[in-house]
């Protein structure tokens, strides 16, 4: 198959292109680093002629509210329309668990308004919802910090690693369009002050943490079911503890 990933150069792209390269396709790795812009659509076309399936993975640059609607709506109007030209049959798109369950927060009524164009473009999709990556524990622990420490919520979540994440996509690429929304997460389900304090302890961060259902996650306040997937979602392997300890021999970012 030719497999074009929009957003390519960024954490997720880098590790789905490595994946699906291994399995024998001819992936196109499409950013404004290689010439190809979602934005002003520059380079779309010549991507993605000729390819079976795209997968989007792009990120705004700004998490403002006005700016990452702006960005998810023009990105995704411009990737749709340059797909359906080039006759791709598959749509992949990762966006996040509780995309529909936050309408607080700017990020996610951006990410679920994109959903939404996928799957009201006519053309077959597969929108993944992914949990929190362990790879960003550190910046909900950035976000939370204060003079007398983290003050972080003890709503649930269910994190998973960045590599499990390509993972899933790149199975979800191969298999075809499912026309619908997949979930995946983590094998341990816990609270967010719990998985960042064990983040935390390991990378020998001393500062108090502070935890309550008042804190909130980038402005968003929590509860048991906000960050953690529905039955049927797909549990990947991936434990926190085991995601630390390869982390490391040369730190964790």
């Amino acid at each position: 198959m030719k497999i074009v990933i929009a957003g390519g150069s960024g954490l997720i792209g880098r590790k789905l292109a490595a994946i699906l390269e291994g399995r024998g396709h001819d992936v196109v790795a499409a950013s404004p680093s290689t010439g190809v812009d979602t934005l002003t659509g520059a380079g779309l076309a010549e991507a993605l002629s000729g390819a079976d399936a795209v997968v989007d993975v792009t990120n705004s640059p700004s998490f403002a509210d006005e700016a990452v609607m702006s960005f998810f709506s023009v990105s995704t109007r411009n990737l749709l329309a340059a797909a359906k030209a080039a006759g791709v049959a598959h749509h992949v798109a990762l966006s996040v668990v509780g995309a529909d369950r936050l309408p607080e927060s700017g990020y996610f009524r951006a990410k679920l308004a994109q959903e939404r164009m996928i799957a009201e473009a006519g053309t077959g999709y597969s929108i993944v919802r992914a949990t929190q990556f362990f790879e960003f524990l550190g910046a909900v622990a950035g976000s939370s910090a204060a003079e007398d420490g983290l003050h972080l919520s003890t709503g649930g979540m269910q994190p998973m690693a960045a590599d499990d994440v390509a993972l899933a996509l790149a199975d979800g690429a191969e298999q075809g369009p499912v026309n619908g929304i997949v979930e995946i997460g983590g094998p341990d389900r816990g609270t967010l002050a719990g998985f960042v304090g064990r983040w935390m302890h390991a990378v020998g961060d001393r500062r108090a943490v502070i935890e309550s259902a008042e804190a909130r996650y980038f402005g968003t306040r929590l509860d048991a079911g906000s960050l953690v997937p529905g039955a049927g979602a797909r549990l990947m392997p991936t434990r926190l503890d085991d995601w630390l300890a390869a982390q490391a021999p040369t730190g964790v970012a």
